[in-house]
């Protein structure tokens, strides 16, 4: 066994991150149905919920004042049982008022915990461990998906959406206390700044997270919709293709992580960006169910690569930034995130295409800037 994996904070991350994106999966998987065919929502209230449920994230900077009165690995617990508790109350409350609420909660929950994952990983585990344990959380958590879809996938035609909240929802939140009792923490951990930082040598890092938030969010907010509202895409549909695209993403996000260490953040980034170009592009035109799906699979492989902009900030940071930098990184991220899907959302009543095109764009211009990374490759 590699030494990084005898971490007690290893297992810890990895059982955490899989109810973190299980949580985000039945979500994901649920809501766009749920949305259209029992609240009956159109795509500016698709819109302006996204943007609601960026809100959290762009308030991650708070993670900085919370871990003052609440230990970090604690908060990681604590965020996945609030998830578990935003899941559980959406089927209470189909209304558009009611899902502003359960997706505000629900997403506290997520973003917080992807916050403080990511600030931990990158504290306990060093420059050539830390890429391939961001890999396996994404694989394992990518395998969590599959298990989810292939509940949902049998269990949508029999039971209410209302009953696949509570199941889902109170597991993740049972799953948040069985952690929240648990002290992973290792003593001899260099320890954190507890104030808001932002350097100017860490520009690049700021930009590349801006923009990977910028274009993520277009793919979160129209994708999905738009493979429901255009192509008629079920919830069987689209559970199907989540199975599909996540059994890819378990075998792909090891070969992601050992790209990293052998190549650099560089080489990586721009194969994401290129690629990203010709998918959005793709999106605006395309007019097949088949090739919208898989236009949907790509997208999601290539948001595997972003894990790279994590790993180049751990190989310019001061060590005792990580916690800080992370919260405010992901403030950055959500800065266009609770502005683009409403702006997209009425783009979108204009002509569908527009939010698309504006996420090739904004590629290109990450292509642009990643070509300024400079980083040493991290060595035994």
């Amino acid at each position: 066994m590699h030494e990084y994996k005898k971490k007690q904070m290893y297992l810890y991350l990895i059982v955490l991150s899989i109810c973190s994106t299980a949580g985000l999966q039945c979500w994901a998987t649920l809501f766009d149905n749920f949305s259209v065919n029992i609240v009956g929502l159109d795509g500016h209230h698709i819109g302006a919920l996204q943007s609601v449920r960026e809100i959290p994230g762009f308030l991650a900077l708070l993670v900085t004042y919370v871990i003052l009165i609440i230990k970090e690995h604690k908060l990681s617990a604590l965020s996945i049982i609030i998830l578990g508790a935003g899941l559980f109350t959406t089927g209470f409350l189909p209304s558009f008022s009611g899902l502003i609420f359960t997706t505000m909660v629900m997403s506290f929950g997520f973003h917080y915990y992807e916050t403080t994952n990511k600030s931990l990983t990158l504290q306990y585990f060093d420059k050539l461990s830390s890429p391939l344990v961001f890999s396996a959380q994404r694989s394992y958590a990518a395998a969590a998906s599959v298990v989810v879809g292939i509940i949902i996938f049998f269990i949508a035609p029999l039971l209410s959406y209302k009953t696949m909240y509570i199941l889902f929802g109170g597991g993740i939140g049972i799953c948040g206390i069985w952690a929240f009792a648990k002290n992973p923490a290792d003593k001899d951990i260099l320890p954190q700044k507890k104030q808001l930082i932002l350097k100017k040598e860490y520009w690049l890092f700021y930009f590349l997270t801006f923009m990977a938030g910028a274009r993520r969010q277009i793919f979160m907010a129209f994708a999905t919709f738009l493979l429901v509202k255009k192509f008629g895409f079920s919830v069987q549909d689209i559970t199907l293709l989540f199975l599909f695209n996540n059994g890819i993403n378990f075998f792909i996000n090891p070969l992601i992580g050992k790209f990293i260490v052998k190549y650099g953040e560089r080489k990586l980034l721009s194969i994401e960006y290129f690629f990203l170009i010709l998918v959005f592009i793709a999106y605006a035109l395309v007019d097949s169910k088949l090739i919208a799906g898989i236009l949907y699979i790509l997208d999601h492989i290539f948001f595997n690569c972003s894990t790279a902009i994590s790993t180049y900030f751990q190989k310019i940071a001061d060590p005792r930034d990580i916690a800080a930098s992370s919260a405010v990184g992901f403030t950055i991220n959500h800065i266009a995130a609770v502005v683009l899907p409403v702006i997209g959302g009425l783009l979108w009543m204009i002509d569908y295409k527009i939010p698309f095109l504006a996420g090739a764009f904004f590629s290109f211009i990450s292509l642009c800037f990643v070509q300024f990374i400079r980083t040493k490759p991290a060595t035994l």
